[in-house]
């Protein structure tokens, strides 16, 4: 089934040049007599390349046939990531470029979404969130907890975020995969 170009929400996967992209950013413009033009930013699904694109109002584009199965991270070698397949148990591997900065919220023994196109495994998608602990922060000073001043720290995937100043050494937050930030502390 085909979309068209207003189909192209932020999040929608299609197949462009038999390459599966997934819209990052979408903005429409309307043009004269009715017609309009979609301007997209897309990430191929493929090498994690990021283009911006514009089609014209009347194009057409194919639904890529990308799907999804639970898998399971097992650990990197500093070449390539492998995984296992939830149900077959079998193992594959995917390079580290194409798992680029998602490494920093992955543990190994995480769950994750592995994205298959044409029978093949493209990528990896990450929870929306996930739990991660603080290996490493400055102590905060005697009174000043106030949750608008915020400080770095390390978490045990070795990624830095700023959290507020009442996170501990120890303690378990939770991180917004999409751009990195912390998003609350996790009651362990």
């Amino acid at each position: 089934m085909a979309l068209g170009v207003t189909d192209l929400k932020k999040g929608t996967i299609f197949q462009w040049e038999g390459v599966p992209y997934k819209v990052v950013d979408y903005s429409q413009k309307v043009v004269g007599r009715g017609g309009s033009i979609v301007n997209v930013r897309i990430k191929s699904l493929v090498d994690g390349r990021v283009l911006e694109k514009t089609f014209k109002g009347n194009e057409q584009l194919d639904r890529a046939d990308v799907t999804n199965k639970n898998v399971q991270y097992l650990y990197n070698d500093g070449v390539n990531f492998y995984f296992m397949d939830q149900d077959s148990y079998e193992q594959f591997e995917l390079p580290v470029d194409v798992i680029g900065d998602q490494a920093g919220y992955m543990k190994e023994g995480d769950s994750v979404q592995a994205q298959l196109f044409d029978g093949q495994v493209i990528n990896i998608e990450l929870p929306k969130n996930v739990p991660l602990k603080v290996t490493y922060t400055e102590n905060v000073v005697k009174g000043d907890t106030s949750s608008s001043i915020t400080k770095d720290a390390e978490l045990e995937t070795g990624i830095r975020v700023r959290v507020p100043a009442f996170i501990k050494q120890g303690d378990l937050i939770s991180v917004d995969t999409a751009n990195g930030t912390y998003r609350e502390r996790v009651k362990g």
